[in-house]
């Protein structure tokens, strides 16, 4: 079992209470995987003050420096690749490829801002006489980065390597459902040779996310989870501090009626019911003209059969638990919504292992209506609902009817509808021919309406490191 602890200062401390929390196995929820601080806003106040007092100096870092020590913490992931693995399954409940993968992007992450430290730099711009007009990028001060437990070591990579790659110093609060994660992290960081000062990690509840985000001098938030947190961390931040949000969606996988049953049905089982349905670009609604509509819920039916569903560490498991008892109660919660809803439930037959872990089988849903719940609400768990169309027409317009915008798919043998349907969709990930899950690790990533800020994008692209810094223009004219 691992004790945890805050890192503040340079040091690693218990919370100011002394207040805990436990990690367990969501396999096996009576195995304790660790104890950590459980922080409040104390803890947040003195990481933040800490983190002032240090700012200067990481900033003052060469850029060189800096891609070194996150070159040199990918490597220290990379050595501890296998302990990883096994530590995440256990922690968060992923089978081993989901897992596997997870901890191989992770130092690719860190090696792709390790390269940004060297590339951002400033403009020069025509200008009248001897005046030179030019512009500079500056870190942005102390960023506040609050992350979520489905890809506890991928997605905080993805915020604590380019903010420290632009010199700033970081205030990390993980989930309190993958604690271990995050302090794995940030030894990885520490053992790459980062200034233990530079990086502060506190763990504990939403009490924690909620002091990081409403400190003043924190002056840049990003955040990855709910669209309700999203929403009270947008309206806290206020117009002098900026902010990045990635939330929730309700992607839709649309197939058309020249798609190849076989290969669309592989496509949204895998899209849907991998990482147990715990994805924000995890689809969770098929919208299918009517032509084709029930010959493909046979087929995604019997496709999830093939599922195997038990503890990640079991090799020859495709489906691990559910992350927490809170989101087995929501899935449990939503299947029954569904059936009250009038909803007809086509449970996978798949065997459920007989234990107190947080496993869940899939359930397809079809005869679904446009006001349903499980249709417009985000569930976060291995539940489709089929939606009926008319037509292409009728299938993008249902596609589109969603207060969300993270990622949408189409499955055609058409490049003409396919295109026609990308440039069409309102979100901000559209595939074709691939599930609604996954993306390249130097492409722009983020969400419309709903599902994001829509203003910094959280992965690659020309936004990616502008939100982790501030940009000053200057004139300069020789005196005389």
């Amino acid at each position: 079992m691992t004790t945890g602890s805050n890192l503040v200062d340079g040091q690693w401390v218990p919370s100011a209470s002394g207040a805990t929390f436990r990690s367990v196995d969501p396999a096996h929820p009576t195995e304790v995987l660790g104890v950590f601080p459980d922080s409040t806003a104390q803890d947040v106040a003195a990481a933040v003050d800490a983190l002032e007092k240090a700012a200067p100096e990481w900033a003052a870092t060469p850029p060189e420096r800096r891609a070194r020590i996150l070159e040199r913490a990918a490597d220290a992931l990379e050595a501890r690749a296998d302990q990883l693995i096994t530590e995440l399954i256990r922690e968060e409940g992923k089978s081993r490829a989901e897992a596997t993968t997870e901890v191989s992007r992770t130092p690719m992450n860190l090696r792709f801002y390790a390269a940004e430290a060297l590339r951002s730099g400033g403009s020069t711009y025509p200008a009248a006489g001897q005046t030179m007009v030019y512009t500079v990028r500056e870190p942005v001060g102390i960023v506040g980065a609050i992350t979520p437990w489905n890809f506890p070591l991928n997605i905080p990579s993805r915020k604590l390597g380019p903010a420290l790659a632009a010199g700033n110093v970081v205030l990390f609060k993980p989930s309190e459902v993958t604690p271990l994660m995050g302090q794995r992290l940030v030894e990885a960081l520490l053992a790459g040779g980062l200034p233990p000062t530079a990086i502060a990690l506190v763990q504990g509840g939403g009490g924690a996310g909620a002091a990081v985000a409403a400190d003043d001098r924190v002056t840049a938030v990003t955040f990855t989870g709910s669209t309700d947190v999203g929403a009270a961390i947008h309206a806290g931040v206020g117009p002098q501090r900026r902010v990045q949000l990635e939330m929730g969606g309700k992607n839709p996988t649309v197939v058309l009626g020249d798609a190849d049953l076989d290969f669309a049905a592989t496509t949204i089982v895998k899209g849907a019911f991998g990482l147990s349905g715990q994805a924000c670009t995890g689809t969770s609604r098929v919208v299918v003209v009517d032509e084709i509509h029930d010959a493909l819920v046979k087929a995604v039916v019997a496709k999830a059969s093939a599922l195997r569903l038990g503890p990640g560490i079991d090799d020859g498991a495709t489906m691990g638990p559910l992350a927490s008892a809170a989101q087995l109660a929501k899935y449990r919660e939503y299947v029954s919504i569904g059936v009250a809803e009038g909803a007809l439930r086509h449970d996978v037959d798949i065997p459920v292992p007989e234990s107190d872990g947080y496993f869940a089988a899939p359930v397809v849903f079809t005869d679904t209506t446009p006001d349903m719940r499980i249709v417009r609400e985000e569930i976060f768990g291995p539940v489709l609902a089929f939606q009926r169309a008319r037509d292409v027409d009728d299938a993008l317009r249902i596609a589109n009817d969603t207060r969300f915008g993270m990622s949408a798919a189409v499955i055609t043998a058409d490049l003409g509808r396919a295109m026609a349907f990308a440039a069409a969709s309102k979100t901000g990930l559209v595939k074709v021919n691939q599930p609604t899950t996954g993306m390249a690790m130097n492409a722009p990533f983020g969400g419309y309406k709903a599902s994001s800020t829509q203003t910094f994008k959280e992965q690659a692209g020309s936004s990616m490191m502008q939100f982790y810094q501030a940009e000053k223009t200057i004139y300069l004219t020789p005196a005389g």
